[in-house]
């Protein structure tokens, strides 16, 4: 899906759920990282994140569409639009948009560390010099023994 058609897709489900028309811009903001979307107060612009369209699909991404423009047409009308006004809750179970999305798995890549002395094991994101550092339990010195990928759940 390219920008015009993202645009297009807002326009229709505007039109279809809220009967009302979308005037501003949708645009596709891959630098988003974890939200599916994103409503901007002061230009009235969307934001879509596209890694939601390729992971979840087009229904999913639909939801998170229908999420936006709840935030959009109550902003416009001067009507509670945030999260925790019941206007946005009642708009949103009206259109059944989802009220939070969904984290993207995302892979990451742990560094294992071991103490020469006791054995000890440890896993951690970054990687270190292990020169400058030594074991918490005995003090002895530490090596790098490995790396694995791992599959994350949390942003």
């Amino acid at each position: 899906m390219n920008q015009a058609e993202l645009q297009r897709h807002m326009e229709e489900v505007s039109l279809q759920f809220f009967q009302k028309e979308f005037r501003h811009q949708a645009v596709f903001n891959a630098r988003l990282r974890t939200t599916g979307g994103r409503y901007l107060l002061k230009s009235h612009h969307i934001e879509m994140n596209p890694k939601y369209l390729e992971n979840f699909g087009l229904e999913y991404f639909i939801g998170i569409m229908k999420h936006e423009l709840c935030h959009y047409h109550l902003h416009l009308e001067r009507k509670g639009y945030q999260h925790r006004d019941q206007d946005f809750r009642e708009l949103l179970k009206k259109v059944d948009a989802p009220r939070f999305c969904v984290t993207i798995p995302r892979e990451i890549t742990m560094h294992e560390y071991t103490c020469k002395s006791c054995g000890k094991s440890f896993l951690r994101q970054r990687r270190f010099k292990v020169n400058r550092y030594r074991c918490g339990s005995c003090g002895g010195k530490l090596i790098q023994t490995g790396s694995k990928k791992i599959y994350t759940e949390n942003p």
